[in-house]
């Protein structure tokens, strides 16, 4: 069932003229062979998204949300306002149905459990355009995930920070490569069509999205997807506004050597979570039943599949 109260994540920068400044480089660090810790920090799951404790500015602790589809790191305008942060510019956010402007602001001090790191920019929507959806204080986007290589374990609860100079991964998980649509990473799977042929597809990945698998609606009308005999009505709410989607499942879905069996979808009648010529995206529902190692600088996704499924 598709959650109208959830905010959409497959969001992309469009910038505006002379901000262009304002995005980090998306070039990955140089990789070594020396292998660290990391730092692990505990998570909730909250309406089906993964929420990371942090302090800002030395703040009490706040609540952000993990989402590799936000092209920049976000805080909500009251946290900008309190924090009294220096306006540098404007971008627009484009979403499912539509875009809308945010300003960008001076990078203040994170700290997820005695790990610091000050981005140089964050944004934040206007306070009026704030809606019931946004009502978290902020969102960890790309330059969150190009700054560390992120490990999330849903069975811990627990995302764990690495440096990106000093990660070696041991582990039995299988690697994936990634290539990036701007600063959204992207993999390439394979699904069944109900018919039993198989066709491939380019997926974005956005651990902010509360489903397993959003379809767009280029893609579903070139493979006849839509489903008919799900309930008319449902759809999806988030920047920009709402879009009309259907709710159904696909017999299977292959992300590597990873096979998911009838993965539920949404099929998007209008609009798209992502732009054509890619299939759609690949939300926080099916990537729960993995360890995920997002490692943006070195280009790859690794998953672990689970012994035990998280709840």
């Amino acid at each position: 069932m598709v959650k109208s109260h959830a905010l959409n994540v497959a969001a992309l920068l469009a910038m505006l003229p002379g901000a262009s400044s304002l995005v980090q480089s998306a070039e990955p660090a140089v990789p070594s062979s020396a292998s660290s810790n990391g730092m692990a920090v505990p998570f909730e799951i909250r309406r089906g998204h993964v929420m990371v404790p942090a302090r800002v500015n030395g703040s009490n602790t706040l609540s952000l949300l993990l989402d590799t589809g936000y092209g920049m790191t976000m805080l909500s305008a009251e946290h900008v306002e309190a924090f009294a942060l220096k306006r540098t510019g404007r971008i627009t956010i484009v979403g499912i149905a539509g875009e809308e402007p945010a300003g960008v602001f001076e990078g203040p001090t994170f700290d997820f459990a005695g790990m610091t790191w000050k981005p140089r920019r964050v944004a934040a929507f206007p306070a009026e355009s704030q809606g019931r959806s946004r009502r978290r204080d902020g969102i960890l986007g790309s330059s969150f995930f190009r700054r560390y290589v992120v490990a999330i374990d849903p069975t811990a609860r627990s995302i764990t920070l690495h440096e990106p100079e000093t990660f070696n991964y041991s582990g039995g998980g299988e690697v994936l490569p990634l290539t990036f649509q701007g600063t959204t990473p992207i993999v390439e799977g394979s699904l069944q069509l109900p018919d039993q042929s198989d066709v491939e597809g380019r997926f974005e990945i956005d651990t902010g999205c509360d489903s397993s698998l959003c379809l767009g609606r280029p893609f579903v009308e070139a493979h006849q997807l839509a489903p008919t005999n799900s309930a008319a009505g449902g759809g999806r709410v988030g920047v920009g506004g709402g879009t009309r989607t259907r709710a159904g499942h696909l017999p299977l879905f292959r992300l590597g050597n990873q096979r998911i069996e009838r993965p539920a979808a949404n099929f998007f009648l209008e609009g798209s979570p992502v732009d054509a010529p890619l299939a759609g995206h690949i939300g926080w529902a099916l990537l729960r039943d993995f360890k995920v190692v997002f490692d943006y600088s070195r280009k790859q996704m690794i998953l672990e599949k689970h012994s035990v499924v998280p709840p």
